[in-house]
């Protein structure tokens, strides 16, 4: 299955709301508006069980000057096996112009046994764009291990390179091992370009929010399970400037 869902917002100037001037589905992916606010909320739902070995998923976002743009999910994402040992992807791309502000915070997904996957988040950022990205990954299952998962991150600003990032999971061997990934099955990480960063790392218990060379910041967060995880998340989030006041 291939599938291209597409988002474009822009502001208007008139009522100072956000408005969507595209919003196109594309079953698995099927985006949702919510009204209310100035906000444009939008909820992304996959309509089917994906992605699935074969699939080739692309959300495209492109978000005007000025304009802000809340995308979270809905339920978790179940990366699965093809019949006979197709990869999949999933592809989200995003291009924020001036003064533009992004939330993406989709549930978490989930790589099954025997699934082959490959997750591609990239974004285009104005100087003064606004964004923040969540990525949950759990690692197989209860009682399963993990199937195969790549992960790329490119984030750039201006032209410049802010984060390039690659994660590779799925060798069975380092699986077993206590030194992989500390034992733990989730791996959360969060992107936040928001203004002034931290001045220093700072870290707790199996969390940290890290500094970029070049702005913006990366927060990560290791547990047995999602629920701590993303409350290991917003504990890193809360030492951020924007946040901490």
């Amino acid at each position: 299955m291939k599938a291209h869902a597409r988002l474009t917002a822009e502001l208007d100037a008139g009522t100072g709301r956000t408005v969507l001037r595209e919003l196109t589905s594309m079953a698995p992916l099927t985006l949702f508006p919510k009204r209310g606010g100035r906000a444009a909320r939008v909820h992304l739902v996959n309509s089917a069980t994906t992605p699935l070995g074969g699939d080739e998923l692309l959300l495209t976002v492109r978000v005007g000057p000025g304009a802000t743009v809340n995308l979270s999910g809905v339920a978790a994402t179940l990366a699965l096996p093809g019949q006979n040992g197709e990869a999949s992807s999933a592809t989200t791309r995003f291009e924020i112009a001036e003064g533009g502000c992004v939330e993406y915070l989709p549930e978490a997904t989930v790589v099954t046994a025997r699934a082959r996957h490959t997750a591609t988040l990239s974004a285009e950022l104005a100087p003064d764009a606004r964004f923040r990205a969540r990525e949950v990954l759990v690692l197989g299952r209860s009682g399963e291990c993990p199937g195969s998962l790549t992960t790329y991150t490119q984030l750039t600003r201006a032209g410049v390179p802010l984060l390039r990032q690659q994660l590779a999971i799925g060798d069975a061997e380092l699986h077993r091992s206590p030194a992989y990934l500390a034992g733990r099955r989730v791996l959360a990480t969060e992107i936040l370009v928001w203004g002034e960063d931290p001045a220093e790392p700072v870290s707790g218990d199996w969390w940290s929010l890290t500094p970029l060379a070049a702005g913006g910041c990366l927060a990560t967060a290791l547990a047995a399970d999602a629920v701590t995880a993303m409350r290991d998340l917003d504990t890193a989030r809360l030492q951020h400037p924007a946040w901490s006041r």
